[in-house]
């Protein structure tokens, strides 16, 4: 096998193919593998998919190598030691990089910087190669060898633009680049025997695995020029080693940044308690300060060759075997042991959802983290997603899906259906399990509305200038908020009328009870939908009782709402009064509030109950019945205003001041000038 598919190569062991051993420990946890869908292996609902848009290389052959670079997420075809092309893709950047470079011998490992401006090549185990893209720079080769004697380098990571890291068997040595003097400047070594390495790019850290067993395993952190040394650990091996040889490989180890925290995976084929039977994952959480401590162990309860990958905060186990894929959400509930929490997976095992391609062979597939799935025999680079709809079907524990999917990063359109569902038949779900679904979105909703209430406190009171990292808070897809669910459910759902009147009146109480119980105030959109439903029904008795009791909190909207019931439930008028008198509203906001929203007779009456009918502006109350353009209601406005000044003036006419020429020739066209009032005379 010539093409070295390799996460980084170390050299490959005498009389092997070069790379072979690095393709083979590049799967991390077993092998390589990890399933060719077959439309779902037990049962429908494919919850992990390949990326529509794939990466398409020239596949691996005897004259093509190809290698991958994690940081970049880089496919490099390399043809011929570079002499007749390296093609460079990546799922993000469009357009390739395309170049030649000289056939020095066989390149084992290869990487541009971040940002792609210098190019580092390793063709020897003593010395890495490096090129300038950086316009109108020579395009010159330098060379850097590794500093220690007799030391063998195993591979290299950029960890920025401008630095790098040689990972030696005996040692790391930090560089730092100088690509204007084609050099490189020594930033600091450190002497330890190493026997394979891995690089976390998302967190700039790389974990030696040292010791004869290999199990101790010794965390570096970079950060801007600088390497700190991190708590170094052992990974507990399923039994004692029989022999001193080296026990924990390297494709048995992950390393993934996991709800913002890294943890190293370890992939243990064997339980160490002896009654427990299957393979399981052990999560070490790897904090920047203090101990790296065991923390979750996932139950994998089968047992043969696995992969992992890392998506969406999910940690995806894929078993070569049977050609299925689980999936483990640390954040969910497990069982505690008082040290580490053991999860189930949280969903059945199904296939991938198949690319539209003939997949030749899913064996050799080979999995980088996070979430990169890579076919060298056919050239294709895929990201791994996760599909959140056929979940929804597959997890029926209604709390316990919105855990999961609350914590995912596209929920709120499914979230949204799954509200949807639960209201509506046959999926109906009852009150108190719509009540637990309605409190976990209102938690997330809280604690949302917490951040940017502190935030904005602490930018007003000027304290943000002493705190320049203070960022505003990220309002996730998991924060659904009285708009998002008015619009896109409850109306909706009160709308279509298929359930009984009750059930719905309830189901939108118990979303205003969630609410008031996480102290969010409750939008008058929603009371005012509370009310059109008992209107609807003709519960008027529940109407005033919700009212009288404060069920629905006072508004000016929902007041003037109850203003316009009048005409169907008369004791509207004098609810909606008292209403305003609460809000100690001023009479004439009152009225333009009710103009406002067209509700031109509820404002009249209004006036003339208060007694105020003698003072007001004819041609505001004209202009507003022109607007609702009904002619009806033009007429008994235009009628009531002529009586007023038949009884104030003893004319029905309006004086030049009041500015009602318009309404009046408006009145004319549509009734005749007969049907202007008549002065009466006494």
């Amino acid at each position: 096998m010539a093409a070295a598919m390799s996460r980084e190569p170390p050299g490959p062991p005498e009389g092997e193919a070069p790379g072979a051993a690095a393709a083979a420990a590049a799967a991390a946890g077993g092998e390589e593998g990890d399933g060719r869908a077959r439309g779902g292996a037990e049962g429908g609902g494919c919850y992990l998919a390949l990326c529509a848009r794939p990466v398409h290389f020239e596949k691996a052959n005897p004259v093509n190598c190809v290698f991958f670079d994690e940081a970049n997420k880089q496919v490099f075809a390399v043809r011929s030691g570079g002499a007749t092309g390296v093609v460079v893709k990546g799922l993000e950047d469009r357009n390739p990089i395309s170049f030649r470079m000289e056939d020095k011998g066989e390149v084992k490992c290869i990487k541009f910087s971040l940002g792609n401006k210098i190019l580092a090549v390793q063709r020897t185990l003593k010395s890495v190669d490096f090129l300038n893209f950086i316009p109108d720079s020579p395009q010159l080769e330098y060379t850097q060898e590794c500093k220690t004697k007799n030391a063998n380098i195993l591979g290299f990571c950029w960890t920025s633009s401008t630095e790098i890291v040689f990972i030696t068997d005996q040692g790391i040595e930090f560089y730092q680049v100088l690509p204007e003097k084609r050099s490189l400047k020594l930033l600091k070594n450190q002497s330890i025997n190493v026997n394979w390495y891995m690089y976390c790019p998302e967190s700039s850290v790389i974990l030696l695995s040292t010791t004869v067993l290999g199990n101790v395993l010794q965390p570096f952190y970079f950060k801007s020029g600088t390497m700190s040394k991190l708590s170094k650990f052992e990974i507990e091996l399923p039994a004692a080693p029989k022999s001193s040889k080296l026990s924990l490989s390297e494709r048995d180890i992950a390393m993934a940044t996991i709800y913002g925290q890294l943890y190293v995976l370890y992939l243990r084929h064997h339980s160490r308690t002896s009654n427990s039977t299957g393979a399981e994952v052990v999560l070490y959480h790897l904090p920047r300060e203090g101990a790296c401590k065991k923390t979750h162990i996932l139950k994998l309860n089968r047992t043969g060759k696995f992969a992992l990958n890392v998506v969406d905060n999910l940690v995806v186990v894929h078993h070569q075997d049977t050609e299925t894929s689980v999936i483990f959400d640390i954040k969910l509930k497990g069982e505690f042991d008082g040290s580490t929490t053991i999860h189930q997976f949280v969903l059945p095992p199904r296939s991938i959802q198949p690319y539209q391609i003939p997949v030749a062979d899913s064996s050799s597939w080979i999995v980088f983290q996070p979430d990169i799935i890579i076919s060298a025999s056919e050239g294709y680079l895929w990201s791994l997603q996760v599909k959140l709809e056929p979940v929804v079907n597959l997890l029926l524990d209604k709390g316990k899906l919105m855990d999961f999917l609350l914590q995912r990063k596209e929920c709120k359109m499914v979230i949204l259906s799954v509200c949807s569902q639960m209201l509506s038949e046959p999926e109906r779900g009852s009150l108190s399990v719509i009540a637990t679904v309605f409190d976990k979105l209102n938690q997330e909703y809280k604690k949302y509305l917490e951040a940017e209430q502190s935030y904005t406190m602490v930018v007003e009171t000027g304290l943000s200038r002493s705190n320049p990292l203070l960022k505003r808070p990220v309002r996730t897809q998991a924060v659904i908020d009285q708009s998002d669910m008015y619009t896109h459910v409850l109306s909706v759902f009160t709308e279509k009328k298929e359930a009984p009147h009750k059930f719905t009146i309830a189901v939108l109480m118990e979303y205003i009870r969630s609410l008031n119980q996480f102290q969010i105030a409750v939008q008058h959109y929603l009371y005012e939908l509370v009310i059109k439903t008992l209107v609807q029904h003709n519960l008027f008795y529940m109407l005033h009782q919700f009212l009288q009791y404060h069920v629905l909190s006072d508004s000016k909207p929902l007041a003037c709402l109850l203003l316009s019931l009048e005409s169907i439930y008369p004791p509207a008028h004098q609810l909606s009064l008292d209403m305003l008198k609460r809000l100690s509203t001023a009479n004439d906001e009152i009225v333009e509030v009710l103009l406002s929203k067209h509700q031109v007779l509820a404002a009249l009456r209004f006036i003339r109950g208060i007694g105020g009918h003698d003072s007001i502006s004819a041609r505001k109350f004209l202009d507003a019945a022109k607007q609702a353009e009904d002619e009806m209601l033009f007429y008994t406005i235009f009628r009531f205003f002529e009586q007023r000044n038949q009884r104030l003036r003893g004319n029905p006419s309006f004086t030049p001041g009041e500015h009602c020429e318009e309404h009046v020739t408006f009145f004319k066209q549509v009734f005749g000038e007969q049907a202007l009032m008549k002065p009466t005379t006494f």
